[in-house]
């Protein structure tokens, strides 16, 4: 056999082989989690399992077998084979209220524009748009550092044109009540005729006091500019806000800042909306030393990962 023939044989039965053998490693990985999954919970946990069919059950395991197991639920035990289990998650019975499962905050690592104390897990991750026409991607590289960035995309204006920014987060301290972080937003502007491309942004140190669905939080940082050189400011900024989850799906969420050279500070306040894996802001933002009631809507959409 010629050695192009051979080549192109080898590549023809790769082709196949390898997204059969990708499809049985990825079964075999989600039977081994499952597997993994497969405990009998505490008194404080409950499980929700997912079949293959897309049923959702709620309950706990309360026995394992070799094929099967049986599930404990509020309309009696259930027998379930394993193979049927497409997943299974454990969660705190503190999370249901009046028979309904209150999903965790899925955007707790931020106020509005303002971070919160709290860090990313390792491998959480969100797409965040603001006023639709400024997207950010994070990412939790590890429980404490997380990574994020984007670059406005003004529909009328060229990619030369547009905005850059970049927002890495450390965590310093973080308990069950109190978390503590620190990071930089640093964003770089087009360039203007005279050639050049200014640069501006906040370092700062940001305090989260509360859990993920009733908080306050309180930070300050330095505003830093470059044109020519850099220049930090003389007078820090302060940040306080909080948010209150007032039912399964609703919170109330306010960010306010004291910057230096004004009279008053800017206030915002609105409404979250959210699931378990996406939130919606609308609010509005105002300035105490002219108020214009209700104020400049603001919005913006999460989506968690």
């Amino acid at each position: 056999m010629k050695p192009k023939i051979l080549v192109l044989t080898i590549g023809v039965i790769f082709s196949f082989i390898f997204p059969l053998t990708s499809i049985n490693i990825m079964h075999a990985q989600q039977h081994i989690d499952i597997q993994q999954g497969l405990v009998i919970p505490d008194s404080v946990h409950l499980q929700i399992l997912t079949t293959t069919d897309g049923s959702s059950l709620i309950g706990r395991i309360v026995e394992i077998g070799v094929n099967e197991i049986q599930f404990q639920t509020d309309m009696g035990k259930i027998s379930i084979q394993i193979a049927k289990v497409k997943k299974i998650k454990e969660i705190p019975i503190t999370s249901f209220k009046n028979g309904k499962y209150w999903f965790s905050n899925p955007n707790y690592t931020r106020l509005y524009f303002a971070p919160t104390g709290r860090a990313l897990k390792e491998g959480e991750g969100y797409f965040a748009s603001y006023y639709i026409f400024f997207p950010m991607v994070a990412y939790g590289i590890t429980n404490n550092i997380t990574v994020a960035g984007g670059f406005s995309l003004i529909p009328w204006i060229g990619i030369d044109k547009q905005l850059f920014y970049i927002a890495p987060k450390i965590g310093i301290v973080s308990t069950k009540d109190f978390a503590l972080s620190t990071g930089v937003l640093y964003a770089k502007f087009p360039s203007f005729d005279d050639g050049n491309s200014p640069s501006a942004g906040i370092i700062y140190g940001v305090g989260t006091y509360g859990d993920a669905n009733n908080s306050f939080t309180a930070g300050l940082g330095y505003g830093f500019t470059k044109n020519n050189e850099w220049q930090l400011a003389d007078k820090p900024m302060f940040m306080f806000g909080g948010e209150a989850r007032v039912s399964r799906l609703i919170s109330l969420v306010t960010e306010n800042w004291v910057i230096p050279g004004t009279d008053a500070p800017f206030i915002s306040y609105g409404l979250r909306f959210f699931s378990e894996k996406i939130s919606i802001d609308f609010a509005f933002i105002n300035y105490l030393g002219d108020l214009l009631f209700p104020g400049i809507p603001y919005v913006d959409f999460v989506v968690s990962f």
